[in-house]
């Protein structure tokens, strides 16, 4: 490609979610970045629920005349949807889009700002000056609540995240509890960590936007802290777009525009890798935007809750489980769900301990049948919301 007609743009992708605020707090990420790249377009999209859309961010960096263009996955580890998901998004684009060239970044993972912004954001809900913090605070315990994959390194991304911030604050203690398909889940993990006899606990969700996930996070703080009001709860704010978060971004994006290494794996060279030895398939799950409200959410309470989720990459499966905890949910989407099967899935701490709180867990068809009648038995024998972990 002659280089006097290349013209470049950002691309920012991101998953998605079905809470409209997460979405705006999203596209400040993309306004961030229009100020310190103030000569390149910039633009951003969602691998579904959200619009716009990959495709649509794409094709409007295509319209302002850009041919080479600068994708960073807005996620904090590398997971499915990094891993697989966007790069096969990205590389089915540019194939129809003849002259087009697309160079995928990394994901934001635990660079300093990262931390920086994190630790800036545990400080201010502890009402301490960030350019002026103690030298210790043995006396609280941090609570670090990771999203929780089915992707072992990410997992333990999480956790490293964890023992770094806390040895440099100076906690008394410090522990991780995921929101997702790991274990422990933050409920029961919470109740576990009380037994420590801390009587300050800071509870710090690791994720960039705010979701259906941290609503339910503050629920379960909120919920466990009236149950223990001898102890101070401190719900601290996720990361949203601190400067910190924008410079981790940019950082992102000018490893792509130097074509510098950076540690750990090259994503997009890894996903092609792994296509071209037969064990991924590219599909156009994710690539269309729909409006969320156009899906079938049959929220109706006849006690089953039905899932038919075509999972891609080699996993395909379809479950229909009428496992009785009030909620029936047709995932009828057009963009399929590429979860990992995760082995643990049926872990006494895990997310199992949600089954029967009205939550809706993508990962349901996953559970063993019998894992459900376990379930269902201790609901109807009156321990809803007690996770089986507890039973005595």
């Amino acid at each position: 490609m002659n280089e006097q007609l290349v013209k470049k743009g950002i691309m920012v992708c991101g998953h998605g979610s079905r809470d409209k605020d997460a979405e705006v707090e999203f596209s400040l990420v993309a306004e961030g970045l229009k100020k310190r790249f103030p000569d390149m377009p910039v633009e951003y999209g969602f691998l579904e629920y959200s619009a716009p859309n990959i495709h649509m961010g794409l094709n409007s960096l295509i319209a302002q005349g850009v041919n080479h263009i600068y994708a960073v996955p807005g996620m904090l580890f590398a997971a499915t949807h990094a891993k697989n998901d966007i790069p096969s998004v990205l590389t089915t684009f540019e194939e129809k889009n003849e002259g087009l060239q697309v160079t995928y970044g990394q994901e934001l993972g635990l660079q300093q700002p990262m931390i920086n912004a994190f630790q800036a954001r545990i400080y201010e809900s502890l009402g301490l000056d960030v350019n002026n913090p103690p030298k210790e605070l043995y006396d609280t315990m941090l609570v670090v609540v990771g999203r929780g994959t089915s992707d072992t390194e990410a997992n333990a991304e999480a956790a490293k995240l964890t023992r770094i911030v806390s040895e440099n604050m100076g906690f008394g203690w410090a522990d991780t509890v995921y929101s997702g398909v790991t274990y422990p889940s933050v409920g029961v993990g919470l109740e576990k960590l009380l037994k420590l006899g801390y009587k300050r606990i800071v509870v710090a969700p690791y994720f960039l936007f705010t979701g259906r996930l941290i609503k339910r996070i503050s629920g379960y703080i909120d919920k466990v802290a009236k149950e223990n009001p001898e102890v101070e709860f401190i719900n601290t704010p996720y990361l949203r777009d601190h400067d910190k978060v924008i410079d981790a971004f940019e950082v992102r994006v000018r490893n792509i525009m130097d074509d510098k290494p950076v540690q750990g794996e090259d994503l997009m060279a890894t996903f092609k890798r792994r296509l071209a030895a037969g064990e991924v398939d590219v599909h156009h799950h994710h690539a269309e935007y729909q409006d969320p409200e156009a899906h079938s959410h049959d929220h109706s309470h006849d006690h089953s809750h039905s899932h038919d989720h075509s999972h891609e990459y080699g996993h395909s499966h379809s479950h229909d489980h009428s496992h009785e905890h009030g909620q029936s949910h047709d995932h009828s989407h057009s963009e399929p769900h590429s979860h990992g099967v995760y082995k643990h899935i049926a872990h006494p701490l895990g997310p199992r301990t949600m089954i029967g709180e009205g939550v809706c867990c993508c990962f349901m068809g996953q559970f063993p049948q019998e894992i459900l009648d376990e379930e269902k038995e201790r609901i109807e024998n009156g321990v809803q919301g007690e996770a089986l972990a507890h039973r005595k």
